[in-house]
């Protein structure tokens, strides 16, 4: 009997799933290259046991940042990776063929965050009229920094954004150079722990906080099996860092050369789930989307429910869910 590729596909993902795939079958499947920005996921999968027992080779490649990751999927020189709301419009946005395969939402006090030095005279976000904002350009911090503005009724172009990395962007929050920092965890907490800034405008009410994981479309069509075998991984992996935030910190505290009692904080302070790929998420990042095009930082609108893949739903939610 001739099987279809798709229907082989099939096959050996329920095959993995249900642990039931040879040693002969594992070496058969191609290595998935993973796209890791600054080791998290690495160290979440290694942290938690995911890395242990995998029936094919996973090839690790590290980004600095979400905008090299994103460039990466783009050309194809990586399978897999994750991004947030903004570096994902973006990577649609120059035409990347992506699927979002997997999305984990982020529940936390301040996941993201527009802070202000603590003696600030910006007591409001109308106050950031004519200021200087710190950022990432592209970044979940500046889809913040614009939706903040938005809802005093200011645009971009009423302020001064300054684009830097984050260890750069702390320092001149610090030394006054600019006013404000739209940055996420684990930065928030450490400039309102050690800098003792301030919360101007909290990222939970305005934005997803999702992190998306997002495959190419070659990826999606010759390595399903690894795929649906990894963002299991991935999910499980989340599963276990809401129940043990101690050994979780302690992991990235080394790879990021933070203090571990910051990311003991985020970590304690942030619970991590899967979310269902459904209209309501696809209608939120439209909405980033259509925002980066009237601020003109898109030169066209662009359809992000072309970037979503629903059939993962089926293994990852065998019976329905509501997203979040």
């Amino acid at each position: 009997m001739v099987f279809s590729t798709p229907f082989k596909h099939l096959l050996l993902s329920s095959a993995l799933t249900l642990g039931l795939i040879s040693t002969a079958h594992a070496a058969d499947l191609q290595p998935l290259r993973v796209a890791n920005q600054k080791s998290t996921i690495k160290a979440l999968l290694e942290a938690s046991g995911e890395t242990n027992n995998v029936p094919y080779q996973i090839q690790w490649s590290e980004f600095p940042s979400a905008s090299p990751l994103g460039e990466a999927l783009n050309a194809g020189a990586v399978d897999i990776g994750a991004l947030g709301d903004a570096p994902y419009v973006f990577a649609l946005g120059a035409g990347a063929a992506l699927k979002v395969v997997s999305i984990i939402h982020a529940e936390g006090r301040n996941t993201t965050a527009l802070v202000v030095p603590k003696d600030s005279p910006i007591k409001t976000a109308a106050d950031l009229r004519g200021k200087k904002i710190v950022t990432g350009r592209g970044s979940i911090g500046h889809y913040l920094a614009i939706r903040a503005l938005a809802s005093a009724g200011l645009t971009s172009k009423d302020v001064q954004f300054i684009f830097l990395l984050p260890a750069e962007s702390r320092l001149v929050l610090d030394n006054g150079t600019v006013d404000a920092w739209a940055t996420w965890d684990p930065y928030t907490t450490v400039v309102t722990s050690q800098s003792h800034a301030r919360v101007l405008v909290s990222g939970k009410e305005l934005l997803s906080n999702h992190l998306y994981f997002a495959a190419t479309s070659q990826a999606i069509a010759n390595k399903r099996p690894q795929l649906d075998d990894f963002v299991a991984r991935v999910d499980r992996a989340y599963a276990w860092a809401n129940t043990h935030p101690d050994e979780y910190a302690a992991a990235q505290a080394k790879i990021t050369g933070l203090p571990l009692a910051v990311h003991l904080e985020v970590a304690k302070d942030t619970q991590l789930n899967p979310v269902v790929i459904d209209d309501s998420v696809i209608k939120g990042l439209q909405a980033t989307a259509d925002t980066y095009q009237q601020e003109g930082l898109l030169p066209k609108r662009i359809d992000v429910s072309l970037g979503f893949d629903t059939s993962f739903n089926a293994e990852r939610f065998p019976t329905s869910q509501a997203s979040r």
